[in-house]
C-alpha cells in the first residue's frame, strides 16, 4: 500500500470492487446466519441466495464481525506499509460493527481512528470513497475523517420496501413503527436519519412509491453535483428503469452506480427493496 492512511470499511458499504481495488478500501465482512449456518457477505452468501431463502420464510439472521476480525485486519494494513488507519462504518444504531472496531483499535499496531459515519449501503461507500481520495492526495488522518464526515453529513439516503415485515422482525424500524397496524395498505417510503430509519412518506402503490421515491431524489439533487447509487434486492428491472430516469432528469450526476444490496441489508428489508442514495460532491 503506497499511501500511509489507510482506509478500511465493512461489507455493507457495497462499493464495486473495482473501486474498492484501485483506492485500496479494505471491507472488513459482516456475517449472515441462515439457519444454523453462519455466512460471510460478500463471499459466502449471495443476494440471490438471500432473497431464495427470505422468499422460503427461512429464519435469517445477521452479526457483527468479532474484535479479532478487525485486529486481524489491522495488523495486516500496518504490515503493508501504513502508518494510521481510517476504519468507517455503518450506523451504530444498526450494528455492533463500530464498537467491535472501537475495541480492536484500541490494541491496533498503528493509531486507526473509527468513525460511525449513520450511514449504510453506497451512503456509507461514498463516505470511504471521500476518505480514500483525501488520503491518496497525501493528506493526514484527521483530514481523511473530516472528509468522510462531510461527505456523510450531505448524503441522503431513500427507500421503498414491499413490505415493513422484514425491518419490524430485525427491530430496525424507529418511528416508522406507527405503520406496523397498517402495513398491508400502505407502501412506505423511508430514509436515514440521525443514523436510524425513519418513516417518510405513506403511498398507496407501489408504483406511486417508485415514482415518489424518484421525485424526491431529483428534487433533493437539484443542480448540485451529485453521485447516484440505486440499490436493489432482487428488482434489477425496477433498479435500472428508475436509474435511467433519474440519469434524464438529473444533469447534475458525476457518477451513478446500479447494484444489488448485499445480505446483511437485504436480510433486513426483504426482496422489492428499491433505494436512492443522493451524495452532492
Amino acid at each position: 500500500m503506497s499511501r500511509h492512511v489507510a482506509i478500511v470499511t465493512d461489507s455493507t458499504a457495497y462499493l464495486p470492487p473495482r473501486t474498492m481495488e484501485r483506492h485500496g478500501i479494505i471491507a472488513v465482512p459482516l456475517t449472515v446466519v441462515l439457519g444454523d449456518q453462519a455466512l460471510e457477505e460478500g463471499t459466502e452468501i449471495s443476494a440471490r441466495s438471500l432473497a431464495q431463502a427470505l422468499q422460503k420464510r427461512r429464519p435469517v439472521t445477521t452479526s457483527r464481525p468479532s474484535p479479532q476480525l478487525f485486529a486481524e485486519t489491522y495488523r495486516k494494513v500496518a504490515e503493508s506499509g501504513a502508518t494510521a488507519i481510517v476504519s468507517l462504518h455503518l450506523s451504530a444504531e444498526f450494528s455492533g460493527t463500530y464498537d467491535a472496531a472501537v475495541l480492536a483499535a484500541r490494541e491496533a499496531p498503528v493509531p486507526v481512528r473509527v468513525v460511525d459515519t449513520g450511514m449504510v449501503a453506497m451512503a456509507l461507500g461514498f463516505c470511504a470513497l471521500a476518505a480514500a481520495e483525501t488520503a491518496e492526495a497525501g493528506d493526514t488522518v484527521d483530514e481523511a475523517v473530516t472528509a468522510a464526515e462531510k461527505r456523510a453529513s450531505g448524503t441522503s439516503a431513500y427507500f421503498y420496501v414491499d413490505t415493513l415485515d422484514y425491518l419490524r422482525r430485525g427491530g430496525r424500524i424507529g418511528a416508522a413503527q406507527a405503520l406496523f397496524g397498517s402495513a398491508l395498505a400502505v407502501k412506505p417510503l423511508l430514509q436515514l436519519d440521525g443514523g436510524r430509519i425513519e418513516l417518510l412518506e405513506k403511498v398507496r402503490t407501489a408504483s406511486k412509491a417508485i415514482a415518489r421515491l424518484e421525485e424526491i431524489a431529483a428534487d433533493r439533487a437539484a443542480d448540485a453535483q451529485v453521485d447516484i447509487a440505486v440499490h436493489h434486492l432482487a428488482a434489477p428491472d425496477r433498479a435500472a428503469a428508475l436509474a435511467d430516469r433519474l440519469r434524464a432528469r438529473m444533469p447534475g450526476i458525476a457518477d451513478l452506480h446500479v447494484s444489488e444490496v448485499g445480505a446483511v441489508i437485504g436480510a433486513h428489508t426483504g426482496p422489492g427493496l428499491l433505494g436512492v442514495v443522493v451524495s452532492p460532491r
